[in-house]
């Protein structure tokens, strides 16, 4: 049986595993938020990046991609690489994937997705909210791997422009900001 997985932020341009086939659709109920704290790839821990999680909310949908992932040894070393890449996310949730926002019934039901949870005894890199501002200032501090973020954010940014229907708002809203405290 095939396994599914969701991404909705750097997965959408580098799964770093092998997959069979993917599809560009969305998930019901959540929102991508720059809540979380990376301490190791986008910050350290005395100054930690932020990247995004999920954050339920009734009736928005985000945007991205799922993999499929049918051979086994491709499972196992997606699970292994999945599980590296997303540790500061606690939470793995399965859930519906829609290609269609017009459908009723999913494309696929069970897509595996890597959250991470507000529970700071879970989760000790949760951030929370922050103004845009904030988002982009730290995203911008000479503390982390500017590069890095840049490249990451900017990847974000230009992946889901060509995505069908994007409600981009979220993202959108970063852009003007970033672009603004980049220039100041």
């Amino acid at each position: 049986m095939a396994m599914w997985v969701f991404g909705y932020g750097s997965l959408i341009w580098k799964a770093g595993f092998n997959y069979d086939d993917r599809l560009v659709g969305f998930i019901k109920d959540y929102r991508r938020v720059f809540y979380q704290g990376s301490t190791d790839h986008r910050g350290t821990p005395e100054y930690p990046g932020r990247t995004v999680t999920l954050e339920p909310a009734d009736g928005e949908v985000c945007w991205g991609a799922a993999y499929k992932i049918s051979k086994k040894e491709d499972k196992e070393n997606a699970i292994m690489h999945l599980e590296v890449r997303e540790k500061q996310y606690d939470k793995k949730a399965y859930l519906d994937f829609f290609t269609d926002p017009t459908a009723t019934t999913p494309a696929i039901s069970g897509v595996m997705v890597y959250i991470a949870s507000p529970d700071k005894k879970l989760n000790k890199n949760y951030l929370g909210p922050a103004s845009l501002e904030e988002i982009a200032k730290m995203l911008l501090s000479p503390y982390l791997m500017f590069a890095d973020v840049l490249i990451s954010v900017l990847q974000l940014l230009d992946n889901s422009h060509p995505l069908p229907f994007l409600h981009r708002k979220d993202l959108a809203e970063l852009e003007a900001v970033f672009e603004h405290v980049n220039t100041n």
